[in-house]
């Protein structure tokens, strides 16, 4: 699991859903829950969370990522890579600490990324969790 420590920075309610946004160092995350402030009175702008996402959710970049849908990018460069014939981790360092993610060893190949290659590792907002 990759966990980072962050503070909520806003909270946008639709019915019994909200999409919270958390700050983590310099970056901003979004992740979608099924609680309301009314619901959940932890949230609250400025409490500190924590954001959970698996490493099988950390989709990984190269180049631009600008017209891309994922709301949450983190920037970074890859520190180490492990694979082996269905599977590789790729650890990324960025500015909020290191991101783990699996994907298959076939992608790693096209994408053609190896230790001190610049990317970006992206997760979904409904892969977000969210823990106090």
């Amino acid at each position: 699991m990759n966990i980072l420590k962050g503070k909520i920075e806003s909270i946008n309610v639709n019915g019994g859903l909200s999409i919270v946004r958390v700050k983590v160092g310099d970056l901003s995350f979004s992740s979608i829950v099924i609680d309301t402030p009314e619901t959940d009175p932890f949230l609250k702008i400025d409490n500190d969370i924590q954001i959970i996402f698996k490493e099988n959710e950390v989709i990984i970049g190269i180049g631009n990522m600008k017209g891309i849908s994922l709301r949450n990018k983190i920037p970074g460069i890859i520190k180490s890579i492990d694979s082996d014939k269905l599977l590789s981790k790729i650890v990324v360092e960025s500015s909020v600490g290191d991101i783990t993610s699996i994907i298959t060893s076939n992608a790693v190949e096209q994408l053609q990324v190896k230790v001190g290659s610049q990317v970006t590792a992206m997760i979904k907002t409904n892969e977000i969790m969210l823990s106090k």
